[in-house]
């Protein structure tokens, strides 16, 4: 579960207010400090062995990416700042960022090709808060890994199962395209995955 500290504060307040090297995690919804539920091994494991796959294919496409330990994307028409799970940077348009040297804080589609959400108990933030967000950003890929089947069936289906729903930008607004099983990912940001469902499920099993 997530818990709101429920004081109404802007993005500077909160940037201004982050405790430094803490082992907790926050994010900003509207003008409230949100503090994560610490993650889970298994989710820890599946945001590792994607983090994994996604350097090594940019590495070997040559692409100017990277992925920051801690950074927020700050939808500009709102007060609000998402860390999410794996974040995908392209390195030659943070130039371009007014509050990324100071902040490790992304407000640009430009700047960011992909982002993904692992599911935890706090699936309605991923769902409807995170997807809307996203969407205003501008940004073109937005995966939801929800590896548990946790996501209501209005977004999973019914009988719920391991889903991980995959929105691409088009024409401005979300489309969503889901993979379960032995699905290959479809993935505008990299076409050439060959990776399924399956496997990034299974990342989250101990051996």
């Amino acid at each position: 579960m997530t818990q709101a500290l429920t004081k109404q504060v802007t993005f500077d307040k909160f940037i201004a207010w982050y405790p430094e090297n803490s082992q907790r995690r926050y994010e900003l919804h509207n003008g409230v400090i949100v503090e994560m539920a610490p993650p889970t091994g298994e989710h820890e494991q599946i945001v590792g062995f994607l983090v994994g796959e996604i350097v090594t294919e940019y590495k070997r496409l040559k692409l100017p990416y990277f992925i920051p330990k801690t950074a927020f994307v700050k939808p500009t028409q709102s007060e609000a700042a998402y860390s999410p799970d794996v974040l995908l940077l392209n390195n030659s348009n943070l130039v371009n960022e007014p509050l990324w040297k100071k902040e490790s804080t992304v407000s640009q589609a430009a700047s960011i090709p992909l982002v993904i959400e692992v599911v935890s108990t706090n699936w309605r933030d991923d769902y409807f808060t995170k997807a809307g967000k996203y969407e205003e950003v501008g940004i073109p890929e937005y995966w939801i890994v929800d590896y548990l089947g946790l996501g209501g069936r209005r977004f999973i289906g019914n009988p719920k199962q391991p889903t991980i729903s995959i929105y691409q930008l088009i024409e401005g607004e979300y489309q969503v395209r889901q993979f379960r099983g032995d699905d290959r990912i479809q993935s505008l940001a990299f076409p050439e995955f060959n990776l399924t469902a399956e496997q990034i499920f299974q990342a989250g099993e101990v051996a």
